[in-house]
């Protein structure tokens, strides 16, 4: 056996990241960890670092809010592996919405610990419908098991979008408002709101992205190198998975539908579950 390859760390970033430029602060991960975001510019590095003959693991860096990156991602990976075999592979994503739930609620906390009547306001930026649809979501879940009475979410894109959506609060009541990203910004834009950025300590991210890492180089040994998983990431995200359509014309079908799990040991696990959809009856009209 030869000498073990070099191993280079892509953290990859789309929306919850500003594409990437919130992610340049962890390349102190390790020695080789380089950032990108999807499409060529991810292409061109994955090629260099290959024909460099290095090993690569490519983390999407998503709080499970951007499938649709993770599978683009993917796809980018499925074109380059056969000409690389054994050298390239796709961590599972950084985190699920149960984790960004956990950490919106440990945000909570914080501001609680100061002032029991704050308001949290959870701030991202413009990103897509369904995105942000998830983070209404997210914040409802956060609402319904947090310690504060207030939970809102503002999709901002600079200093004068937040404002406003701070002001809304404090015309509701809020006399104390305090703003957390839902992603991996360092700070928000400067408001009158407290600023609880960043959402996680650079330790606890540093964390994580070697426990993913490790984990797709264990998988990647065994012959798994994670890119079908991810080619399959948006599935039932967006419009195009509906079965309003099916259903009311009587159609049915059974598949799986993969369901996040979050284990004691902090770990995201993905099963899929069946679902069944029972067709619906036909009955003509009788003349």
């Amino acid at each position: 056996m030869g000498p073990a390859t070099a191993v280079r760390v892509v953290l990859v970033g789309g929306h919850e990241s500003s594409d990437g430029a919130d992610l340049v602060r962890f390349e102190d991960v390790g020695e080789r960890v380089s950032v990108a975001a999807p499409g060529r510019g991810l292409h061109n590095a994955l090629t260099a670092f290959l024909d460099d003959g290095e090993t690569v693991v490519v983390l999407p860096m998503t709080f499970g809010r951007n499938p649709t990156m993770v599978a683009d991602t993917a796809k980018t990976l499925k074109w380059l592996a056969p000409r690389h075999p054994g050298r390239l592979a796709l961590a599972a994503p950084f985190g699920q919405p149960d984790h960004l739930i956990a950490w919106l609620r440990t945000a909570a906390n914080r501001a609680r610990s100061v002032d029991i009547d704050t308001a949290l306001l959870i701030v991202a930026p413009r990103s897509n419908t369904f995105d942000e649809a998830e983070l209404h979501r997210i914040a409802y879940l956060v609402a319904a098991h947090g310690a504060l009475p207030e939970v809102a979410v503002a999709i901002a894109d600079d200093a004068d979008t937040l404002s406003g959506a701070v002001q809304r609060l404090r015309r509701l009541g809020a006399t104390r408002v305090a703003a957390v990203p839902a992603g991996f910004a360092e700070s928000l834009p400067v408001t009158d709101a407290e600023d609880l950025a960043p959402l996680m300590s650079h330790s606890a991210v540093r964390r994580v992205v070697r426990t993913r890492v490790a984990d797709a180089l264990t998988a990647l040994a065994a012959g798994s190198d994670g890119i079908d998983q991810g080619l399959a990431a948006d599935h039932g995200h967006g419009y195009a998975h509906s079965h309003a359509f099916e259903e009311s014309q009587g159609h049915g079908h059974s598949h799986s539908h993969p369901h996040p799990h979050t284990h004691a040991d902090g770990a995201a696990h993905t099963h899929g579950h069946p679902h069944e959809h029972h067709p619906h009856e036909h009955h003509q009209l009788q003349h």
